[in-house]
């Protein structure tokens, strides 16, 4: 058993508070995604961020941190032979801070990421069949993932030796391309790209924004794992690189729109924290403010594509996230310096195009990964379950058809409809509560 005298005070508090702060997230993802939405669906986003944090801390405890973390096989997976934390006492120690201390801090991550994906099916899943996906797609997409970059044994670690803290490939890459294989299994909402689907309030984004951008200071600086210089480099450049993501994707709206919406400019924060996410160990705060910017335009051309290509990621996961977390992951290829990293150099400042490459190849290989496996597994449960709810039910709206509640009482219009918990409401009576409910909040 390791010694405890080995465990650093100091660097524990600092992962503990770091591991609040990423909760943290999770309650600011759910008010970011709900207000983002149409009102008859709110309270739905909400749930499907909150329950994450409930399900995927029960798998990681049985399973996860174990196949994420527990003794490498072959560099691709963790075997069980932590599962159920098994043998993994008090004194265990991972760096200078427990090892509880440390697979804390990594089921935040797990459990964040896995409610990020619900932002690109928005309005129309089945609450059952997201369940169940979520605890597939922990499974078999981001704990092999999570070995791969974040464990020291993990191929992409030890063999490709990527630079990336805080999950780059894992979280942001890995939620972009899953968001996206879901959205193509699920389909279009109905009335895409003809009826207004603007977000009920903004003010709840807002909120929400500012929430995720407080925990992502744990979310960056805590994967240092320790309370020292790596970790202010990288709290510095998380907040240089989101308030240049807001001006990066205001100049785009500037330029394009002729205006600068308070949308867009918590859109462009999340895009730069997004953005910065791999990259807040390897580079300066002058790199750091290079990628947010980068990031926050780069996003904002993104997210119009779902228009022209015509796929439904409603709330612009593969956009926002995908496409921020690869300029990142690829930018430490250009900007690495050696004065954060300790050794290894980015294009930029004399280390060739070997950096680069390995980032590439590893952002490739896991974008692929996760769509392909997220692809498959959402078209099983489909078939298996059925995923998508029905016409009728998309549009009454699925607070009241799925949960039973709606996130607001206009005028007493769902006065003891929606609020009787498990009492039916059929289509017929939700459709004009509903709609009426929604005409006097949507901008």
């Amino acid at each position: 058993m390791p010694n405890s005298a080995a465990i650093n005070a100091g660097d524990t508090a600092w992962v503990l508070v770091s591991a609040a702060l990423v909760m943290l997230m999770i309650p600011g993802l759910a008010l970011f995604y709900g207000g983002m939405v149409r009102v008859k669906s709110a309270l739905n986003m909400l749930m499907m961020s909150v329950t994450c944090l409930a399900v995927v801390t029960v798998v990681w405890v049985l399973y996860g941190y174990s196949l994420a973390f527990g003794p490498d096989a072959g560099g691709v997976i963790g075997t069980l032979r932590d599962a159920g934390f098994s043998g993994i006492g008090t004194h265990a120690v991972t760096g200078s801070i427990p090892t509880l201390a440390f697979a804390a801090f990594q089921l935040m991550f797990a459990a964040i990421t896995a409610a990020l994906l619900s932002g690109s099916i928005a309005d129309r899943a089945k609450f059952g069949s997201w369940i169940v996906f979520v605890i597939a797609w922990v499974t078999v997409v981001y704990f092999p993932v999570a070995h791969w970059v974040f464990d020291p044994s993990g191929w992409i670690s030890a063999h490709l030796h990527v630079l990336d803290l805080a999950g780059g490939t894992v979280v942001e890459i890995n939620s972009g391309a899953s968001g996206l294989a879901l959205a193509l299994v699920l389909g279009r909402r109905l009335g895409f790209k003809r009826d207004p689907m603007r977000p009920h309030s903004i003010p709840l984004v807002v909120m929400g924004a500012g929430l995720l951008w407080f925990g992502w200071f744990g979310f960056n600086a805590g994967s240092a794992l320790a309370s020292g210089g790596l970790a202010s480099v990288a709290f510095i450049n998380t907040q240089v690189a989101g308030a240049a993501g807001v001006l990066g994707w205001l100049g785009v709206e500037l330029r394009r729109d002729k205006h600068a919406t308070t949308l867009g400019a918590v859109s462009g924060a999340v895009a730069g924290l997004v953005g910065i996410t791999p990259a807040c160990g390897s580079v300066n705060p002058l790199g750091a403010l290079v990628i947010g910017l980068l990031a926050g335009v780069a996003a904002a051309y993104a997210v119009g594509l779902k228009f022209r290509l015509g796929y439904d990621d409603s709330l612009d996961v593969a956009g926002v996230h995908g496409v921020g977390g690869l300029v990142g992951t690829l930018l430490i290829g250009v900007l690495a310096t050696a004065a954060v990293t300790g050794g290894a150099r980015g294009l930029f400042y004399g280390g060739g195009f070997d950096q680069l490459g390995r980032q590439a190849l590893a952002a490739v290989v896991v974008g692929a990964y996760a769509f392909a496996m997220s692809w498959l597994l959402a078209k099983g449960i489909d078939r298996w379950l059925g995923f998508r709810v029905s016409r009728d039910d998309e549009l009454a709206g699925l607070d009241l058809i799925i949960h039973g509640e709606t996130a607001y009482d206009i005028a007493g219009h769902t006065a003891g409809v929606g609020h009787r918990i498990g009492q039916s409401v059929s289509s017929s009576q939700a459709v004009p509560e509903q709609d009426a409910a929604s005409a006097k909040i949507r901008p």
